[in-house]
């Protein structure tokens, strides 16, 4: 098991959730992950990192599979410009490469907001850490889970 992995199995067991990580073929798109586990693509929570630019630390963005991010709504929200985070950042701050960018298990505590419309969901799915593996649990644990704050930001 990856140290990624391992990272998002104790986060999820130090929260008293008793989730089931699964591996599936692939899963580095929302569609694939989608499809990889039967779901709506909107049930898969995308965790999208941008660099913050004055502060230049990473901020994390939940949002649902078929909703694309709004730099700028995001850039209000973070109360300074956003620009791409690189890997680099994203490795640093986070834990995870690119593709596999779970919403817990970070290596570093990280400012987050989470899509109202992934609420909307009983059951939603998110990357465990790599690209090839998943975990579900219930939508509403997500914010206490992570600490994002529900926010309007997609376009």
């Amino acid at each position: 098991m990856s140290k990624s992995l391992k990272r998002v199995r104790a986060a999820l067991d130090d929260a008293g959730l008793p989730v089931e990580i699964v591996e599936v073929e692939k899963a580095r798109t929302a569609q694939e992950a989608a499809e990889a586990v039967g779901c709506e693509l909107d049930q898969i929570a995308k965790s999208i990192i941008f660099r913050a630019e004055e502060s230049g630390e990473a901020v994390l963005f939940l949002t649902a599979g078929g909703n694309r991010v709004c730099a700028d709504k995001a850039s209000a929200l973070a109360g300074e410009p956003l620009g791409k985070a690189d890997a680099a950042l994203i490795r640093g701050q986070t834990g995870f490469a690119i593709g596999g960018v779970s919403p817990v298990g970070h290596l570093s505590p990280i400012r987050a907001w989470i899509d109202p419309r992934l609420l909307e969901f009983p059951r939603v799915w998110a990357a465990a850490g790599t690209p090839r593996h998943l975990f579900a649990l219930d939508a509403h644990v997500l914010p206490g889970l992570t600490g994002a704050v529900a926010a309007e930001f997609t376009e």
